[in-house]
């Protein structure tokens, strides 16, 4: 099987996966619930803040999986167990409501009379032909798609092959836990804002993010085990490696999806830390990693992070 490493060619747009991968959770559907086995000794994507008040722990969530990534690890169910309060990037049922759906087609979507060929350059309308070719799918099908909803649907598509679900996100798993259990859910953004991710980008970025996910998608499959092996031993330098190639070549991408939510989600989590009862924050796993990340930014404000 070929295996991407940080060092082959093609490395400068693996970032448009990664920010995809943090983002495709806008297609999510429910997940089934499991028993947890234990994994003592080892590290976990789980990091504790003691305020003064409270515990607040954050859990980097990968947001699609195999129904072989369960059960989950003893360790992270019990951190559910901890809290009153559950915290997650934005209400995940949200997405599927008609609205939402409507308004995710509008915005996906070019009107009458626009295509996707005469908004993106000749090389980038090339792979996606030859993308539609190797699905089995007429090249037209997508005509009407704008560049980041092609990107999304042909990305959802090939992982979906490869057996992953955005249903058994680690995300999703414990929304339908603490919808069960009657939990207080905060959100940190609402699904808009998620969308105008998106939506916002203006030509050139667009063109560049369809453009770099395309060329990349021969190796999503070794990509995603990569993020995987390292959610699962807590290896946040290993995560952290892999979001950091190239940032310097064009680095708004990754600034936009990850840096600027961080620095808006802290005053949030902040008021969080001042309450009473203990707190559990659910985000994507690359938020919790680099020096730009919630962790950090925590450090720098004086409070002592530990990972578990």
């Amino acid at each position: 099987m070929y295996r991407w490493h940080p060092a082959m060619p093609g490395r400068h747009n693996i970032k448009y996966l990664l920010s995809l991968l943090a983002l495709i959770f806008l297609c999510v559907s429910d997940a089934p619930a499991h028993e947890g086995h234990t994994t003592e000794g080892q590290r976990h994507f789980i990091w504790t803040v003691a305020s003064g008040r409270n515990t607040v722990y954050f859990l980097g969530s990968i947001h699609i999986l195999k129904q072989d990534s369960y059960p989950l690890p003893r360790e992270v169910e019990q951190i559910f167990e901890c809290c009153k309060q559950i915290v997650f990037e934005t209400d995940l049922d949200g997405m599927n409501d008609p609205e939402s759906q409507k308004r995710i087609m509008k915005q996906g979507l070019y009107p009458a009379g626009r295509t996707l060929p005469e908004n993106i350059s000749e090389e980038t309308y090339a792979l996606v032909k030859k993308r539609a070719d190797a699905a089995g799918l007429p090249v037209s099908q997508f005509e009407r798609f704008r560049p980041w909803f092609a990107a999304m649907t042909l990305t959802g598509m090939e992982l979906q092959r490869l057996g992953y679900d955005p249903g058994l996100g680690i995300d999703r798993y414990f929304f339908q836990k603490a919808k069960k259990e009657g939990r207080k859910m905060i959100f940190l953004e609402t699904n808009d804002m998620q969308l105008n991710l998106m939506t916002s980008l203006n030509k050139r970025h667009q063109d560049a993010f369809l453009r770099g996910v395309l060329k990349e998608l021969d190796v999503i499959e070794a990509l995603a085990s990569d993020m995987l092996d390292s959610w699962k031993t807590g290896d946040d330098a290993k995560l952290d490696s892999i979001l950091q190639i190239s940032h310097a070549e064009e680095p708004d991408i990754y600034d936009r999806f990850f840096i600027q939510r961080n620095k808006r989600w802290m005053s949030k989590i902040q008021r969080l830390m001042k309450q009473d009862d203990d707190v559990l924050i659910i985000v994507g796993a690359g938020h919790l990693v680099g020096r730009d990340s919630l962790i950090e930014l925590l450090k720098k404000k004086g409070y002592e992070v530990q990972q578990r």
